[in-house]
Parts: C-alpha cells; sequence; structure tokens
C-alpha cells in the first residue's frame, strides 16, 4: 500500500470487495423479489423503510467506518501499532453506542417518520412491521461495519469480504424462508424478511470479533479498557461524525424524493423504491473502489508522500466513474433488464423505466464523487466532499419545492435528481483538488 504501483494495488484491494458487492447485488435483487411477492403495499412499505437501512450502512460502513480505516491505517503508516491496536478498541466502543441509540430511534419514532414522508393505510402498516424487526439488526449492522473498517485499516480487504459474502447467502435464505413462509415455515411476510437481516448481521458480528482476537489479525482487539482515551475516540469522531453529513444529507436527499414521489400515487412509489435500490446498489459499487482507498490514502499521508496519496485519489475516481458510467448506459438504454425482475405492473413499470433513463446520465458523477469522498477521509480532509453533498441536498429540496408549486410532471423529479447528481461530482472533484492534504506524522 505504501510504495507499490497504484492502480495495480488498488485493483488488488477492490477485488475483494466487488466479492461483498457481488453478495449485496444478490440480497437487493432477492429481497426486492420477496417483497414484491407479497404485493404493492409490502412494496411501497419497505420502500419507506429501506433508505433508513441503507442509511444504518453508509453511516457505519462509509463515513464512520471509513474515518476507522483511515485513523488506523495513517498509525500503521506511521509505524504506531500501539495506537492502531487502541483505535480498534475505540471503533468497536462507538459500533456499540451507535447501534444501541439509532435501534432505539427507528422502534420509538419510526412510525410517525413514515407518515412523514407519505405512507398512509396498508403501506404505512407494512412500513411499521418491517421496521420493528429490522431495528434489531442495526445494532449488528453497526458492530459488524466498524470491526470490518478496524480490518480494512490494516489492509485486510478478503476477510469483510468474505464475512458479507456468507452473511448474504444467510440472509437470502432466512427471510425468503421466513417471509414467503417456504416449507414448514408459517408466512411472516415483511418482518420475516427483515428477520433474515438481522440474523445474518449478528453472526458477522461474532466471526469479526473473533478474527481480530486472533493471532491471524494484524491489529489484535485489547479488550483492555484502560487504552480507550478519548484522544483515541476523537481520531475517529472528529473526522466519522463530519463525514457523516454525507450519507445523511445523501439519504436525506433520497427521503425528499420519496416524499415527492408519493404524492403521485403509490403505483410511482412503488416503482421509484425500485429504482431507488439500483442507486444504493451502485453507491456499493464506487463504496469497494472508495473503500480501498482508505488505507492507500492514509499510509502514504502517514508516511508523508502527499503526492502519491493525490495521485491514488483521483485514480480510483476515475475507475468508479466509468464503472458507473457502464452500468448506467446499460439501465438507460435497456431498464426492463433491471426494472423486469421486481415488478410486472405496467404503470409502476413505466416509473421505473423512466427513472433509469434519466438517472443514467448522473451515475458516474455519483461514483465519481463518492469515490473521492473516501480518499478525503483516508487523508483526514472531509469538508469539501461535505458541501459538495449539501449542494446535492439544496438542489434537490429547492428545485422540489419549485416543480411542486408547479405542478410539474414524475419526470421532472428524476431529471432534478440527475442534475444534482452532476453537481456532486463536479462539487466534490472542485474541492479535492482546491483542499490542502498535508502529513498527519
Amino acid at each position: 500500500m505504501r510504495d507499490g504501483p497504484i492502480l495495480p494495488t488498488l485493483i488488488s484491494l477492490t477485488i475483494p470487495n466487488l466479492v461483498g458487492l457481488c453478495s449485496a447485488v444478490i440480497v437487493t435483487i432477492a429481497e426486492t423479489a420477496y417483497v414484491g411477492r407479497l404485493g404493492l403495499a409490502a412494496l411501497g412499505g419497505v420502500a419507506l423503510v429501506f433508505p433508513i437501512i441503507m442509511l444504518m450502512q453508509t453511516l457505519s460502513a462509509g463515513a464512520m467506518g471509513g474515518a476507522i480505516s483511515g485513523a488506523i491505517s495513517r498509525a500503521l503508516g506511521a509505524g504506531d501499532e500501539a495506537r492502531a491496536q487502541a483505535l480498534g478498541l475505540a471503533a468497536a466502543t462507538i459500533g456499540l453506542v451507535a447501534g444501541l441509540f439509532f435501534a432505539s430511534s427507528v422502534w420509538l419514532f419510526g412510525p410517525a417518520l413514515f407518515r412523514l414522508l407519505g405512507g398512509t393505510g396498508a403501506i404505512l402498516q407494512e412500513a411499521v412491521r418491517y421496521s420493528q424487526v429490522a431495528a434489531f439488526g442495526i445494532l449488528a449492522i453497526w458492530l459488524t461495519n466498524c470491526l470490518a473498517s478496524v480490518a480494512r485499516g490494516s489492509g485486510n480487504m478478503t476477510l469483510p469480504a468474505g464475512v458479507s459474502l456468507a452473511a448474504s447467502l444467510l440472509q437470502i435464505t432466512v427471510g425468503g424462508v421466513l417471509g414467503l413462509g417456504l416449507g414448514p415455515a408459517p408466512q411472516l411476510g415483511v418482518p420475516g424478511v427483515a428477520a433474515g437481516q438481522a440474523t445474518a448481521f449478528s453472526l458477522s458480528m461474532l466471526v469479526l470479533f473473533v478474527f481480530l482476537r486472533s493471532r491471524r489479525s494484524r491489529i489484535n482487539l485489547p479488550l483492555d479498557f484502560a487504552l480507550l482515551s478519548w484522544a483515541r475516540m476523537a481520531d475517529i469522531l472528529k473526522v466519522g461524525l463530519f463525514a457523516a453529513l454525507s450519507p445523511i444529507q445523501s439519504i436525506a436527499s433520497i427521503m425528499i424524493l420519496t416524499a415527492l414521489v408519493a404524492r403521485f400515487g403509490p403505483e410511482a412509489l412503488a416503482g421509484y423504491g425500485v429504482g431507488a435500490r439500483l442507486e444504493f446498489l451502485l453507491m456499493s459499487v464506487a463504496f469497494s473502489v472508495g473503500i480501498a482507498t482508505v488505507p492507500m490514502v492514509g499510509t502514504a499521508i502517514g508516511f508523508n508522500n502527499v503526492p502519491r496519496a493525490r495521485r491514488v485519489a483521483w485514480t480510483a475516481g476515475a475507475l468508479a466513474a466509468c464503472a458507473l458510467a457502464v452500468i448506467g448506459a446499460v439501465v438507460a438504454i435497456f431498464p426492463d433488464v433491471w426494472a423486469r425482475l421486481f415488478i410486472t405492473d405496467a404503470a409502476t413499470l413505466e416509473v421505473t423505466r423512466s427513472y433509469l433513463r434519466i438517472a443514467g446520465i448522473g451515475f458516474p458523477f455519483f461514483g465519481f464523487g463518492l469515490c473521492l469522498y473516501f480518499a478525503s477521509q483516508g487523508a483526514g480532509k472531509v469538508g469539501g466532499p461535505i458541501t459538495a453533498q449539501t449542494l446535492r441536498l439544496v438542489i434537490i429540496a429547492a428545485g422540489g419545492a419549485i416543480l411542486v408549486a408547479a405542478d410539474a410532471p414524475l419526470w421532472t423529479l428524476f431529471a432534478l435528481s440527475t442534475a444534482a447528481m452532476v453537481a456532486l461530482g463536479l462539487g466534490t472533484a472542485t474541492a479535492v483538488y482546491t483542499v490542502k492534504w498535508s502529513s498527519r506524522r
């Protein structure tokens, strides 16, 4: 990570993450298919909850996870392994506290939030049923992703990817059996699908904890709480809390769009929900490249090689943009490749087609900006990418208000979302180019 050729090293670190991506693809397709078989109300209800679950994923694995990997890789780059181990304990503690906080919030305030997003009747009932069970998995999601980020900070991408793949297969199996009532199991509907996720992440958390406590891990997770100082926590939180604004604003953007789309009826909401799932999936593609940049950039910064850190960032951003450009072109030209996996209703299908044809233009800009955001975490400089994410949110909120006042058609909301993606990519690139990175040794 410190001296090797950039592109081959980046690809070698990205490939294991792509294994985890493949598992995310499988889960996304399987769960959407399960829910689609349970009816339109179930599909709409899960569409209301899905942004919250993805917020937990992006906060724990992307924002806080990137801060954890960056802090550990900078410590290792400077040759301070004792500090890296203490940071691992701090990361586990952060995951525990955050998981308990967000799980409690979903139980207490979830129903009110779903009403605010436009959920009514059967759709609201399904959203509440799904979220009450999914909240049990939030603690496991946080601990799993924080522990996986400790491993990634040491350059170990293989274990988190393998655990993710195994967990995905378990999630599909448990969620499908309980959701659809396969075999002797009762048909629990959307709570059964949510139970699959909670089970899979709980076991993933245990596997990662056992590994980090073993001698095979470069970062041996200590349980000596005398090492748990505020300075160690602050090294993660001062980047992670600020970086958390990015996924929060990203999810807020999607939730605003979800509320605006809900005005056009249940078919529009369900169709947009299917399209939005692909957007979250593309976020995982950029994540697989971006998270590989964090230890590379962090190690270079720790070793006082800022020019190399910048070359890593631009190389990774270009790689992510190219990958998402290909996917965006395919779904824009052939939207049914994705849409018909989950829906057959003509009106719902047309909404998904409209979204994919328009949003596909913005996907490469979205991937470029997200990847540079991760690189900035490795450098400990996330202010610029956060500002670009704020720009995206403002465009959607202000533009959405204008379109609602003008009683604009549904497709204009999708065009607004695409314009915001373009602004995110260009704004993040400008910020990374202009902000000075410096050694943290």
